[in-house]
């Protein structure tokens, strides 16, 4: 038991502090070593709990966390996980806030974050891309992927109002509606059978 809290613990301090750019930048990192390094999460099972964690509330690095957590040690995991992973944030935000402005200012620190912001665009775009590739490719997944990458395309291109959570909600329902529709001519086809 030792052992796995030492190792979650590390895991997640440090994916925590060497990933700039949120929860999305770490996406592909988690899926290095928890799906194809350590083998805890299976790759539909790691799609899967992206897309739960995307659509629950708080951040999603911590949705992760909790979860991987949980499944390797339950719930002494989940919160050895979460507090791993919160530490490197919340000590980098502690220490800025004490020197915000000065922080602000300082042209190196600018010209720093301004390099960084390039890498989080690859590693997101990166994460996104590994996912599609593993992703079952059916008729229905592909047009929601395509749908969504349009969507949000021409909200960003025409600077309309619409947040994200819409297209996961939208997303949600269309899978709901697939699967009562598949449900329904199973039904109707069995019921032919007889």
């Amino acid at each position: 038991m030792g052992k796995k809290i030492a190792y979650l613990f590390s895991a997640f301090l440090k994916i925590g502090a060497f990933t700039f750019g949120g929860g999305y930048a770490m996406i592909a990192l988690f899926e290095r070593e928890f799906v194809e390094k350590r083998k805890i999460l299976e790759n539909d099972e790691f799609l899967d709990l992206v897309a739960i964690a995307e659509s629950t509330p708080g951040p999603i690095a911590i949705n992760v966390a909790t979860y991987v957590g949980y499944r390797v040690l339950g719930i002494i995991g989940a919160i050895v996980s979460t507090v791993a992973i919160c530490i490197p944030s919340v000590a980098v935000i502690f220490c800025i806030s004490l020197f915000f402005d000065a922080f602000l200012e300082n042209e190196i620190v600018a010209s720093a974050f301004r390099g960084i912001q390039v890498c989080v665009i690859y590693l997101i775009i990166s994460a996104g891309l590994k996912m599609f590739k593993k992703m079952k490719k059916k008729p229905f997944p592909l047009v929601l992927v395509f749908s969504t990458v349009l969507g949000l395309s021409a909200v960003t291109l025409f600077a309309v109002s619409f947040s994200s959570i819409f297209f996961i909600l939208i997303g949600a329902m269309a899978g709901i509606c697939a699967y009562a529709i598949a449900k329904f001519k199973n039904k109707r086809k069995t019921e032919a059978e007889k």
